[in-house]
């Protein structure tokens, strides 16, 4: 069964967000504002969605409700319409001008409902030369410098799944443009505007302090010369004997005290910290002693310190970290282990996430719930036929 409306805690509660689904940091984004209580419903299309898994293992669904309509069908685009009126805030990832042409464009539903937030999540933003050009999280990072400042000296740039553009630079800077519209367009007699997030716009925010540390002379503009991009030995990942990794950020001259006492390092050696020229010889040493012992009796030495060191944990280990579960970073819905909502609020604290609902489960609660001029239509089982799917790419961001 779908999930029902109203009723949930959080920050948001009593806010309405359309979501008009799509892959990649729109649901991700439309999940976090789920997450803090608002009332999300997806709007499903009749074939499915081109991230092929199971819905009921897609934690980007949790906490939302599904509708399915069909915006190439008549009456499909006056059905997103009708809840577009009733809602605070509608998300969409498609490209530039696929809304538009869809009938469901910012101009259309700000006619409706002068006061809502329309965000848009591109990969590109809706304007410049590569507006409408399909794209993925690695693109958007190699051409903001994100990209180029990642790995080792003498090998490729590093990229950390689709972390850093997708969801960082992606999904979390809709999130804040949307709440940000949010607040003008209830203060006040504001009204609804749209907001055009653009993984590029993100992912180059994110590198502000280092483009003034960059100004500053105090980092240099390629990879492992830095401080925090392994060019520091007091700042990094190393083996252990078992095949494992422990990661390493003694920066502060404290910390870093502690970590050579604990690691073995004599007081000659230790001393190179304060000679870059000696880093080198100070990183050999340092990757010597961490492959005398495995992860476990590392993490065992560095435990409860402030030496700053911790060991690098998979997927699947991460939630059996003893800090983590105490704080209950993870929980498990619906035999799915997944992170919790985050972060954490004393007045309105988040209600624990609802398991992903079936495309077009909710059709008649939303319908009941929000009211809208002429109900969304229910849904039959979608099949993975195709039918009704955006065509010419227009998912690419």
């Amino acid at each position: 069964m779908g999930a029902e409306g109203g009723g949930r805690g959080g920050p948001l509660a009593g806010v309405r967000v359309v979501e008009l689904a799509g892959i990649g940091p729109g649901p991700f984004a439309a999940m976090l504002l789920a997450d803090l209580g608002a009332d999300v419903v997806r709007v499903d299309r009749p074939g499915g969605q081109a991230l092929a898994i199971d819905p009921a293992l897609d934690v980007t669904g949790r906490g939302k409700r599904s509708v399915v309509v069909d915006l190439k069908a008549e009456g499909g685009p006056a059905a997103v319409l009708d809840l577009a009126e009733r809602a605070d805030v509608l998300i969409e990832g498609w490209r530039p001008g696929v809304a538009e042409r869809l009938g469901v464009g910012p101009e259309a539903c700000l006619a409706r409902n002068p006061h809502l937030v329309y965000g848009r999540m591109t990969g590109w933003g809706q304007d410049g030369p590569l507006a409408r050009t399909a794209g993925h999280d690695i693109g958007y990072l190699a051409v903001t410098g994100a990209l180029g400042m990642t790995g080792p000296a003498d090998g490729p740039p590093a990229f950390p799944a689709n972390l850093l553009g997708d969801h960082a630079g992606g999904s979390l800077y809709l999130v804040v443009g949307v709440l940000a519209a949010l607040h003008h367009a209830r203060a006040g007699g504001g009204r609804g505007q749209v907001v055009d997030a653009a993984i590029v716009d993100g992912a180059a925010h994110l590198t502000a302090m280092l483009h003034g540390m960059l100004a500053a002379g105090a980092w240099q503009d390629r990879r492992g010369a830095n401080l925090l991009d392994g060019g520091c030995p007091f700042y990094g990942v190393y083996g252990t004997a078992d095949g494992g990794w422990m990661a390493v950020g003694a920066l502060e001259r404290p910390f870093y005290a502690e970590f050579a006492r604990l690691l073995g390092l004599d007081d000659r050696t230790a001393a190179h910290r304060d000679d870059p020229a000696r880093w080198e010889e100070l990183r050999a040493a340092v990757a010597a002693r961490f492959r005398t012992r495995t992860r476990a009796e590392w993490t065992a030495v560095f435990e409860g310190t402030d030496a700053c060191v911790a060991p690098v944990l998979s997927l699947r280990e991460a939630p059996a970290h003893p800090h983590l579960a105490a704080r209950g970073t993870f929980t498990t819905r619906a035999g799915v282990t997944q992170p919790a909502p985050a972060p954490r609020f004393s007045a309105t604290p988040a209600a624990p996430p609802r398991p992903p609902a079936p495309p077009g489960a909710d059709a008649a609660s939303v319908a009941r719930d929000w009211d809208p001029p002429s109900p969304a239509p229910a849904s039959a089982s979608p099949e993975r036929d195709g039918s009704g799917t955006m065509d010419d790419g227009d998912d690419g961001r």
